[in-house]
């Protein structure tokens, strides 16, 4: 059986200094095939995740997500699944079901096992109150993925 594998977080004492955040920033690069952004800061790339109370009080409370909000939400899964990746040796697979209204359901996929599982809601007014919730949820569902994985390897190794 392998060995159990651990999250490789760096201590972090700012939230750009989070494993799961840098890889969020490089999900984030990795769209911008015209360097339209090369001159943007990290924060100033994360900043649309950041709703603080006065932001999520403008946003209705029923509406259908756009295009740029759902890509969003996409980046942040991507960049989780990546993440777990990294971790566990793995690879992982993300998949959104979605309706127009924001209703849907994001997995995770290693092998044959999900090694996150998200309903989600409300996905017009996805985001967090700060940079530290962004990547203290991050990191949780790293860790989570990476405990699923350590629990079930066979399945998640399973080809």
């Amino acid at each position: 059986m392998a060995e159990a594998l651990a999250v490789k977080t760096e201590g972090a004492a700012s939230p750009m200094e989070s494993t799961f955040i840098k890889e969020l920033v490089k999900q984030w690069r990795a769209q911008d095939s015209y360097g339209t952004w090369d001159g943007k800061s990290d924060e100033m790339l994360l900043e649309p995740y950041i709703l603080t109370k006065e932001k999520r009080q403008a946003i209705p409370i029923v509406g259908d997500p756009d295009p740029e909000t759902l890509w969003r939400l996409e980046l942040f899964y991507n960049a989780i699944g990546l993440s777990i990746e990294r971790a566990s040796g793995v690879m992982v697979t993300p998949m959104m079901k979605m309706s127009h209204e924001g209703f849907g359901r994001m997995v995770l996929i290693a092998g044959r096992l999900i090694v996150v599982n998200k309903q989600l809601r409300d996905v017009h007014r996805f985001g967090f109150p700060s940079m530290e919730k962004l990547a203290e949820e991050g990191e949780k569902l790293v860790a989570a993925g990476v405990d699923m994985i350590n629990k079930y390897s066979e399945v998640a190794r399973y080809s």
